[in-house]
Order: C-alpha cells, then structure tokens, then sequence
C-alpha cells in the first residue's frame, strides 16, 4: 500500500521478493561523477517478536547503492541492465493492466522499448550508415525478446478470456514481487536435452553444464528422438520424443515404450 511518494506499507517482505521505483530528477543537473541511493525498511515491533527478544523495539535497515553519472547518453546505453529494465516494464504493464485493457498494457510496453531503441539508433544512424537495419546496444539485444516474452505470459496475453481470471490475477500477483532474475527465467524459461547425458556416465563434475547447453525456445529445438527438461523457476516438465529409444525410456520411467507420457504432469 502506498502511503505517500516516498513510503510504502508492505504485508511481509522476504528474501524472494523484490520491488521496483522510478525516480524522477527535478532540480538542476547533476555535476557530481557518483550518486547514491537510499532505502531504509523499518520492522515493526509485532514482527520483532518472532525474531528477537527485545519487545517493543524498531530496528531499520538501511540498504544503498552508488551509480555513476555519465554525460554521453551512448554510454548510458550501454551500460543498461537488461534484467532491471525488463523487472520494472513488467511491474509497469501488470500495474496498468488493472485500470486498462490487456492490449493497452501490452501496447505500452511495446512502445517503451520500440522508442528506447529508437533513440539509440538516432545516436549512431549516420556514423554507421545502418540505411533501415536496426541497431542496439550489447547490453540490451535481449530486451525485444523479453518484451514478446511479457506481452505473451500469462498476465498480459490475449483478452480477458483467454486466462482464467484466478490464474491471470495469481500471475500478475506473482511477478508484481519477483526478483530479476525469476523475472527474467519465468519469461524466458530454460530448455536442456539430457538424453544425449544419460546414456553417458559424466568424467568430471562440470559435464553436465557441458553437455546439456542451453536451447532456443523455438519448435526446431525438439527431436523426437530426445528428452527434455523445460524449467521456468515454477514449473518442471519433462518432453519425451515420440521416437526415444525404448531402453532409455524403460530405464528411467519403468514403463512400457509405448506408454502415453503426454498425461503426466510434473510440478
């Protein structure tokens, strides 16, 4: 609950959540190479019982962080953070999704980045004679994907009927407190082949991190022939190919090959 600009009224904090601000600068420019940051997080005293046997006491904690001012907005780019951009444009879209419609959330976010990137090219169009090609920033080729990624999850995607208003509600509650990186995991998720792993015995511990390299969340990704593990921080599904050998498939399930996976559900 907000109570004013600069103080919110949280239920629980825990180290699983995280929250997101914006700061605005309305005084003069900044001269200074470094600024600083400041939150402080108050525990009341009701929430100390649990924790200490001081009754009645406050204690504050005090986190702050320095970032470094930069006069060439180039340099600004490039020093981006794709994780923190991407947390607070989720939190942003979910936020007006409440007073809006789905697609003008949806639009909004898409706006933010297609001008972001815009601005970008203008800095750099005639140096690099890049005619109609897109160009961005390293720190930030990942950000269209994660914006597809956000406009395609479940608290955002298609009308209100294409979700479950439970779910839909219970998505965009989550990701409200996500830390960045199961932001960014949920919206992305990881997808390893481990059969070419198991029918191997590992020589050394980092075989696994070796073998099983991360895929493209694309159709062309899957063999019939393999197995698959799809990880979104929530979820944990297993793939089996339709054409995976019965030896590999009768050692790790017990089953028959010719068993019917496509009911199992792993959580």
């Amino acid at each position: 609950m907000l109570r004013s600009t600069d103080l919110i009224a949280l239920p629980a904090v825990d180290c699983d959540k995280a929250y997101a601000m914006q700061f605005a600068l309305e005084e003069t420019l900044l001269t200074t190479q470094i600024v600083y940051f400041q939150v402080a997080l108050l525990y009341p005293s009701v929430l100390l019982l649990r924790y200490t046997a001081s009754c009645g006491e406050r204690r504050i904690r005090v986190h702050t962080a320095a970032a470094s001012v930069v006069a060439d907005l180039g340099e600004m780019y490039r020093q981006a953070d794709t994780g923190a951009v991407v947390s607070l444009l989720s939190r942003l879209a979910i936020e007006k999704s409440l007073s809006y419609k789905l697609e003008d959330a949806r639009n909004a976010v898409q706006q933010k980045i297609v001008k972001a990137l815009k601005e970008y090219r203008k800095l750099y169009s005639v140096q690099h004679r890049v005619g109609s090609r897109m160009i961005y920033p390293e720190s930030l080729k990942y950000l269209p994907l994660y914006g597809l990624s956000l406009c395609k999850s479940t608290a955002l995607r298609g009308g209100y009927a294409d979700a479950q208003l439970d779910e839909r509600c219970a998505a965009g509650f989550t990701m409200m407190a996500l830390p960045v990186k199961k932001m960014l995991k949920l919206l992305y998720p990881s997808l390893l082949r481990v059969d070419e792993y198991l029918v191997k015995a590992p020589a050394v511990d980092d075989e696994f991190d070796r073998v099983c390299k991360r895929l493209p969340l694309v159709a062309e990704s899957l063999d019939s022939r393999g197995i698959y593990i799809f990880d979104d921080g929530f979820r944990f599904v297993v793939w089996f190919g339709r054409m995976l050998s019965p030896d590999l498939a009768r050692n790790l399930v017990e089953e028959d090959p010719a068993t019917d996976f496509s009911r199992v559900c792993s959580f």
